[in-house]
């Protein structure tokens, strides 16, 4: 299997210098205006998304393909589901 950074996406987030909750409400739209099956890369510097990313995709069945931090920098790699 590929590592995140090498698979194409079909959009990127940039949620970079926002807080709780713009960057879930940001996430979405973006992932509402995908194709099913698409993946969506989210760059967001806010802690709280480590929780709050993750409970999303649980919530509305996206997959959360990969997170990784990154010098405070927090990344997540979501597959919009294909219903």
């Amino acid at each position: 299997m590929s590592h995140p950074e090498e698979m194409p996406v079909d959009g990127t987030l940039d949620a970079t210098g926002l807080n709780c909750p713009e960057p879930v409400m940001m996430l979405h739209q973006h992932i509402r205006d995908l194709p099913p099956g698409g993946l969506l890369k989210v760059i967001a510097t806010d802690p709280s998304t480590r929780r709050d990313i993750p409970k999303f995709c649980v919530f509305l069945d996206h997959e959360l393909v990969d997170q990784q931090e990154q010098a405070g920098t927090y990344l997540y790699w979501i597959r919009k589901n294909s219903v």
